[in-house]
């Protein structure tokens, strides 16, 4: 695995490098966000560690760039906890969201569930789905509402892929978090439920399809 790190604080770029060479990976270290562009136009990663809170470039605004030119999995790293700084991350296409003090083991597990989620939804079970106006590319990673494109994050792609691959099954919040964040989630399960909800609303009229099993979770049905 090829990893970058942008941080400004060297010690935590240290033991994040540290771990990941220790797995047998390589890592690279960026300490702005303006750095991190650049290599990330240079250099294919397999995951991005992206800090917040930098000079120059923050971590936000350098993710916002690079998804403009190339679609890697970023894990933001942040000592703001707020639940609207970890869906504004969610909602520029970021992966994960760590909030520090983070334990290096965590951050290598949460690595190691973004790379097998990639992995996985290059392998769709059938190129292209269609439910009445939604058509729902799964290759080329295309959703189209009427006729439209509906510009969905990664995650938003991922939770509507594992759906309709399961569709007509009872999916609790537990197992969307399992299979769709790909690690056991630790905390409340409403990152679920907000993913959704994004979701939902760039389905427009078609969100009737998924289906909110009271108490338990979720149903794609059509």
């Amino acid at each position: 695995m090829k990893v970058l790190i942008v941080d400004d604080e060297e010690m935590i770029r240290a033991v994040l490098r540290e771990y990941i060479e220790f797995e047998g990976g390589e890592a690279e270290e960026a300490q702005d966000g303006m750095e991190a562009v650049k290599k990330c136009r240079e250099t294919d990663y397999d995951v991005i560690l992206m800090d917040v809170m930098m000079p120059r470039l923050d971590g936000f605004s350098a993710v916002k760039e690079i998804r403009k030119f190339k679609q890697m999995p970023v894990i933001m790293l942040s000592a703001r906890g707020e639940e609207y700084d970890k869906l504004f991350g969610f909602e520029i296409g970021s992966d994960d969201y760590v909030t520090k003090p983070f334990s290096p083991k965590e951050v290598m597990a949460r690595i190691h569930a973004v790379m097998k989620r990639a992995a996985a939804s290059a392998k769709p079970v059938k190129d292209v789905y269609e439910f009445e106006g939604l058509k729902v590319d799964m290759v080329g990673r295309n959703v189209y509402v009427d006729g439209e494109r509906a510009e969905l994050t990664p995650k938003e792609y991922e939770l509507l892929f594992y759906f309709i691959e399961n569709e007509g099954v009872a999916l609790t919040r537990e197992r969307l978090l399992n299979q769709v964040w790909g690690y056991d989630f630790y905390g409340d399960d409403r990152t679920v439920d907000t993913h959704v909800k994004m979701l939902r609303g760039n389905l427009k009229e078609y969100r009737k399809f998924i289906v909110t099993l009271r108490g338990l979770g979720y149903k794609f049905e059509t």
